[in-house]
Order: C-alpha cells, then structure tokens, then sequence
C-alpha cells in the first residue's frame, strides 16, 4: 500500500543488549555510554526475553534500595517482553502502544530481536499521531484529542 509507513522504514537497528545474567550496574553503564533508556535482556540463545528501562531502574532497584552490583538482570527486567513485527504500520503500533501503555517496543522477527523502536520516533515520523500517543508522550499535560 502506498503511504503506510512500516516499522522497519524507521526502526534503531544497533539495539543495545545484556543477557539475563548481567549485573545491574553493567546495564546501567551500558544505558549511560550509549545514551539510551532501555537496553534488552536476552537469554542464552540471544531470545529477546525482556527489557530494561530507565524506570525499571528507579522503581525496582533504587527505591528498594537493592545493591546494582549483585542484583541481575533477570531480576530487574519487564516480562513477558511485548514485540512487534518490522512489517506492521505506524499506525498499528501506535494504537498498540497506546493500548497497552508501553513507550518502547523491541522488533523481532522469526525470533530474532532486529531493531527498537520508541513513541518518540513514532511522532517524528507521524506528527499526526502525537493525539493517539499524548498519554504516553505527556502524561502530565495531555494533548486535546480531535473528534
């Protein structure tokens, strides 16, 4: 179809990972020296199994007041992991987003973890579905939604 945008047209492709064994330190200096805020948790055989976020941090290990040397990944993780495929459309994903409250979704295909792609870099490519997004953009200050 002419004019719809895939995932893969503008998903991250150098996804930052760690394997479930990881130390939470390791993650946090891996968020930290690439500037980002996530990074995914895979098992043995390289499976996407969960995700790691900036909030996942705050809320599982430096609230509890947990040590970031012995604490593991496997422990701090978001799981089940929600994936997309690179062939769904902005759009659906948008709406899958806004559905089930998630700001970054990791893109598997045929098991494999092939890209990332965040709220942020949906409204940088589809300025028109900042309405659909606004509760995950702005949760604090939402975005009037045309009828």
């Amino acid at each position: 179809m002419a004019g719809v945008i895939s995932i893969r047209d503008i998903m991250t492709v150098n996804v930052k990972t760690a394997h479930t064994d990881a130390i939470t330190i390791e993650v946090i200096r891996k968020m930290t020296k690439f500037e980002v805020g996530s990074v995914i948790i895979i098992d043995s055989a390289k499976r996407p199994v969960g995700i790691i976020t900036e909030r996942d941090i705050l809320r599982k290990v430096v609230e509890p007041r947990l040590p970031v040397d012995i604490v593991r990944a496997l422990e701090v993780m978001s799981s089940p992991l929600v994936s997309i495929s690179p062939d769904m459309s902005v759009e659906q994903c948008a709406k899958m987003m806004s559905d089930k409250r998630i700001k970054k979704l990791p893109v598997v295909e045929d098991g494999k973890l092939v890209g990332i792609v965040t709220s942020m870099d949906l409204v940088r490519t589809e300025p028109k579905l900042i309405a659909q997004l606004s509760d995950l953009i702005c949760p604090y200050y939402p975005v009037k939604k045309k009828k």
